[in-house]
């Protein structure tokens, strides 16, 4: 049987900022809206309006990365499918970012975005240089570095502009699930950004927070990105494993972490929030393990393509 993985690996980019960047809140809602505008300027051959009634929406690679189109799968439908890119801030504001100081951000890209690296970092070169959040502060790029997920902590430099011509041509990462460690009942997951489940369209606070739920958003969230942009659906048994995850034992250590947004396209302040801490499972956690292994890069719950729902797994929990 063929083990689930997924064409994955996360950018550091390091920019310099040019003239004062008003960071938000949460400094990813920003980039994330500049980098949108910037790949459809850079991507779109027709200047059509909406990308629905163009006739090369199938192979442009704006909708592809940035607005995938409704999915009609046999889960639900999905308005919004989960995109192939997730933006992490190494800092969050709101502050501001004066002349010279640095903006640091990393950005995980899986399936056909990884392929299109060249152009991810483009459009982030250009997004800089057009302006950043409300005040529309701008920033050059200073560097680009690439780790494959499954070594983090290894960093390559993939691009320096003053130097480069071009990124340089690395072999693309693919994810993979590692072995699970030797009689696996115990997991903590340690949330790093804020963890956003919901019930009816409603975050859920702490105490309304379940094993069950974590678990199951995971899996769905995982074997949906496999589909999307990896090898495939995973061969899981889903109905066994949602029984599977009503008797999963937890602990909780959970604070809530309020924090808000922008969105242009509602002209509204979103607020977005979420929880923080650890969560220890326990239990025959065995057949959640390549979710929950995999879900460490991918991220799990709401708003992950802003870097909420991060976490590791700490697999001693005594």
């Amino acid at each position: 049987m063929m083990p689930t993985s997924i064409p994955i690996a996360r950018l550091h980019f390091h920019f310099i900022a040019e003239t004062p960047i008003k960071l938000p809140d949460w400094p990813a809602s920003m980039v994330r809206g500049a980098f949108g505008h910037a790949l459809r300027r850079l991507s779109c051959m027709t200047r059509q309006r909406e990308c629905g009634d163009c006739p090369l929406s199938r192979t442009c690679p704006y909708p592809a990365i940035f607005a995938p189109p409704p999915l009609e799968h046999r889960i639900q439908r999905f308005a919004q499918p989960p995109v192939p890119y997730l933006i992490a801030p190494e800092s969050r504001g709101p502050r501001l970012l004066e002349k010279g100081e640095p903006l640091c951000f990393g950005m995980t890209l899986m399936g056909r975005a990884l392929r299109e690296m060249p152009l991810v970092v483009e459009a982030m070169k250009l997004a800089a240089r057009r302006g950043l959040g409300a005040g529309g502060g701008t920033a050059e790029l200073g560097e680009v570095a690439l780790s494959p997920c499954a070594e983090e902590s290894v960093a390559e430099t993939l691009y320096r502009p003053a130097e480069d011509k071009r990124l340089r041509d690395l072999p693309l990462p693919v994810l993979t699930v590692s072995p699970p460690p030797p009689a696996l009942d115990r997991l903590t997951l340690r949330f790093h950004t804020p963890l956003r489940l919901q019930n009816n369209g409603h975050a859920l606070a702490p105490a309304k927070l379940t094993a069950a739920a974590l678990l199951t958003t995971t899996v769905k969230r995982v074997a949906l990105l496999a589909e999307l942009y990896g090898n495939g659906v995973p061969a899981w048994d889903f109905k066994a494993l949602a029984r599977q995850a009503a008797e999963i034992a937890d602990e909780k250590s959970l604070r809530w972490q309020d924090w808000s947004r922008y969105s242009s396209r509602q002209d509204q302040v979103m607020r977005l929030g979420g929880v923080l801490g650890t969560w220890r499972l326990s239990g025959n956690l065995a057949a959640f393990f390549p979710a929950l292994f995999m879900g460490q890069w991918l991220g799990t719950g709401k708003e992950t393509v802003f870097g909420l729902g991060r976490y590791r797994l700490l697999y001693d929990a005594s």
